[in-house]
C-alpha cells in the first residue's frame, strides 16, 4: 500500500512516501497511523498528536474509523487553513 507524508509529516518521517504492507488486523485509518508511529522515531514524532493529523483514503478525506484496503493510497497531512 501506498503512504503519502505531507508537510511537517514529511519532515519527521523524513520521505514523502513509502510503500508499506501492515499487518491483516489493520482495518481502519487510525488503526494505520497507530501501527506506523511504530515504524521509527521520527514516524512516532509525526502520530504523537493524532488530534494534529488529517488523512485522506483516495483522496477522500477519512476520519480515523474509516475502513481501507492494501489497494489504496492513503496521505497524511496537517490541518489545513485558508483565508
Amino acid at each position: 500500500m501506498k503512504v503519502l507524508y505531507f508537510a511537517w509529516l514529511r519532515d519527521r518521517v523524513g520521505v514523502a512516501e513509502e510503500v508499506v504492507d501492515p499487518p491483516g488486523d489493520i482495518k481502519t485509518v487510525g488503526q494505520l497511523a497507530a501501527w506506523l508511529a511504530q515504524r521509527s522515531p521520527g514516524h512516532a514524532e509525526a502520530f504523537a498528536d493524532p488530534a494534529a493529523v488529517r488523512c485522506a483514503v483516495n483522496q477522500d478525506f477519512a476520519r480515523a474509523e474509516e475502513p481501507f484496503s492494501t489497494d489504496d493510497e492513503i496521505a497524511f497531512f496537517p490541518p489545513m487553513t485558508g483565508g
